[in-house]
């Protein structure tokens, strides 16, 4: 079997060395890294860390407009496409790159394999969630992480090539969980106790006021905040005027590698972010979350009490963070660390 695997953003990476790692020893895989995500912090680290091969092809896309950047990738992965004739085309989450790999794919010959599929947070704002739509539709086979995912799907008229083998992201997170004591925190200065955040999502940076107000939640919380900051993130905030107050109120950092922010996520007294990776690996590490959004794809870790959406209002940031404790159970939600070895195993049963 020859699969095309089309990854560009940071989740992809990780989701992609799972995958990888049981695909390649049976079969031929072609990796293409659309460049979304260029920053060494966001994409060499990763390949380096978590031992991925090196992309068979650097579309070296880089960042623009959603419009522009997604059709400069079709346009560069049709060709590449037209050259491998893959007999499958793999693509990972939500972002523009999973975007452009389904359209290309749609639009050819080969059969399109969207792993976490069935995903949606209701807001059609998001550029994530419509791309997340699109590609459901588009595709042959539907990797779907959790029961509730399927279900999803089944609702929207999508059952067949429907499967549910988890989420590979938990099966990397187990892959270097013993490797965490080792780390070296990059140079971060870590407390004992603190608070990690992220932000990153558009609909935050773009926006003043509820950058403004995020800021402000994360400067009163009382532990310190140790605060990974995206460079699109850093440009906003100097751009809305921001940058001063947040220097000053929580500890703002560089960019941190794969290892050195699982270990961060899992010594946070909590996590405050705007990402759903980020809110899954929090969960899985046994760590409270705090989603800065009004809505999440990963609805169930909100159920279960491991998460709390508190949108950008300082005060309820605040407060979430001030009373958040574990739940006294966990369920188990997406799958026990084998989703890689079952995704490769459907890939044989329906594409060979």
């Amino acid at each position: 079997m020859n699969v095309l695997s089309v990854v560009g953003a940071r989740p992809q990476f990780v989701k992609a060395a799972a995958v990888s790692q049981r695909l390649r020893p049976r079969h031929d895989e072609t990796l293409v890294h659309t460049g979304q995500h260029y920053d060494p912090e966001l994409s060499r680290v990763f390949f380096e860390e978590l031992e991925l091969d090196e992309p068979d092809y650097n579309l070296e896309v880089g960042s623009g407009p959603h419009a522009r950047q997604t059709a400069e990738m079709m346009a560069r992965l049709e060709r590449i496409v037209t050259d491998e004739r893959p007999d499958v085309v793999l693509v990972y989450g939500d972002t523009n790159s999973t975007l452009a790999g389904a359209l290309v794919a749609a639009k050819t010959s080969p059969s399109l394999a969207h792993v976490e599929a069935g995903l949606r947070s209701g807001d059609m704002r998001m550029p994530e969630e419509v791309n997340r739509i699109l590609t459901d539709h588009c595709s042959d086979l539907l990797f779907a992480p959790s029961r509730d995912a399927a279900r999803t799907l089944e609702r929207e008229g999508i059952a067949d090539g429907v499967s549910v083998p988890g989420d590979v992201m938990y099966d990397t997170l187990l892959e270097v969980r013993d490797r965490l004591d080792a780390v070296d925190p990059d140079g971060i200065d870590v407390p004992d106790e603190y608070v990690l955040a992220t932000v990153h999502r558009a609909g935050n940076t773009d926006d003043p006021d509820r950058l403004s107000e995020i800021v402000d939640g994360l400067c009163r919380i009382p532990q310190p905040v140790v605060f990974p900051a995206h460079p699109r993130t850093v440009d906003a905030l100097h751009e809305h005027g921001l940058w001063a107050r947040a220097a000053e109120g929580i500890d703002v950092v560089d960019p941190a590698g794969y290892l050195t922010f699982v270990q961060l996520v899992s010594e946070a007294d909590c996590v405050a972010t705007d990402s759903g990776g980020v809110q899954k690996e929090a969960f899985y590490l046994d760590t409270p979350c705090v989603t800065l959004r009004e809505t999440t794809e990963w609805r169930e870790t909100v159920e279960a009490g491991w998460n709390v959406l508190v949108g950008a209002d300082a005060g309820r940031i605040v407060d979430a963070v001030y009373t958040a404790a574990d739940p006294p159970s966990k369920p188990d939600l997406y799958g026990n660390g084998n989703a890689a070895e079952r995704i490769v195993a459907e890939l044989e049963r329906e594409v060979e």
